[in-house]
């Protein structure tokens, strides 16, 4: 596969132009919970990073937050700092301390509502960090399919470089694949040249064997990405689930020839989780994977526990 070829969103990132609905991608995907407890597990067991490293791994981390503010509170003012963090993510006397003065470090993109898009942008000028707007009727997607395209395309004309989007979950939960499809790729038509992240809510989808699924429905849609959670459910972003989906995703890229990325969010704060996602990306998909442009975090709290785990690698 060339990635190369693929065409460009308007993030810069290789797009998945999508595949048509195949059904038979699905008959065979049955997960078994156990089997992949075990896995994690497994890999838990081995994971021990020393102090040098550990630092590099927790930079890296930073470079793929989705550093996001979700709130009725938000106001122009929070939006703007926060922004300012994602353009300079440590103090410039940690990263003097860290020997990394010359490192162009920067989250991977800021995430708000729609109403701050416009907000974001203004502030992320010149910087490179891409806006995500969260969409389609944010966090239930249960408002009318002409509203959540419509919420789309005001935020990609806002300037939103990247769109968060819901699933009906209803589809998963009915087994009904068709209709799962050609709602992402109503959406995925509705994005343009934004890169589009899909969100499962995968702790309101049953069974592992749904989010494998419907990872893989998404896929076919041409999603860029497959995002675990809204951050709102009971149950967000677990390392189980994980493995799931970068399973469907290196399937996907197997049948395909296409790659996406993988987003967890929710529950993510500390830089202990960050590194436990990390190794997991690197022990399935590989290093090519590790990147802003195939990872992200969902976070709002993360960075400052990574910011004093560096202080004390420092």
């Amino acid at each position: 596969m060339n990635q190369k070829m693929e065409p460009l969103s308007a993030s810069g990132q290789p797009a998945n132009p999508g595949v048509a609905f195949n059904a038979d991608w699905l008959v065979d995907i049955r997960v078994n919970r156990s089997a992949v407890e075990r896995r994690i597990a497994a890999l838990a067991a081995r994971r021990s990073l020393q102090k040098n490293w550990q630092a590099a791994w927790l930079l890296k981390a930073i470079s793929c937050i989705d550093l996001t503010t979700l709130s009725g509170q938000d106001t122009p003012g929070k939006v703007r700092r926060l922004c300012a963090r994602a353009r300079a993510p440590l103090s410039p006397a940690l990263q003097n301390a860290l020997d990394i003065e010359s490192l162009a470090l920067t989250t991977g993109a800021v995430c708000v509502y729609h109403q701050m898009v416009e907000t974001a942008v203004g502030a992320l000028a010149g910087s490179g960090i891409p806006v995500a707007a969260v969409s389609t009727g944010f966090p239930a997607g249960l408002s009318p399919l002409e509203t959540r395209i419509a919420e789309i395309k005001a935020s990609v004309a806002a300037g939103a470089q990247e769109i968060d989007i819901v699933i009906t979950r209803a589809h998963v939960l009915n087994g009904d694949w068709g209709a799962l499809y050609r709602e992402v790729q109503a959406f995925r038509a509705a994005c343009g040249n934004a890169h589009m992240k899909t969100i499962l809510s995968t702790g309101e989808l049953d069974n592992l064997t749904n989010v494998a699924r419907a990872s893989m429905v998404a896929m076919m849609a041409g999603s860029d990405f497959i995002k675990t959670s809204t951050g709102m459910e009971s149950t967000n972003a677990t390392l189980p689930v994980s493995l799931v989906m970068l399973r469907a995703i290196r399937d996907f890229e197997t049948l395909s020839g296409h790659r996406v990325g993988f987003k967890p969010a929710g529950g993510i704060s500390t830089a202990k989780d960050a590194l436990n996602y990390l190794v997991l990306v690197k022990e399935e998909l590989g290093d090519a994977w590790l990147t802003p442009e195939l990872f992200r975090f969902g976070a709002s709290s993360l960075l400052d526990d990574i910011e004093r785990q560096l202080a004390q690698c420092a």
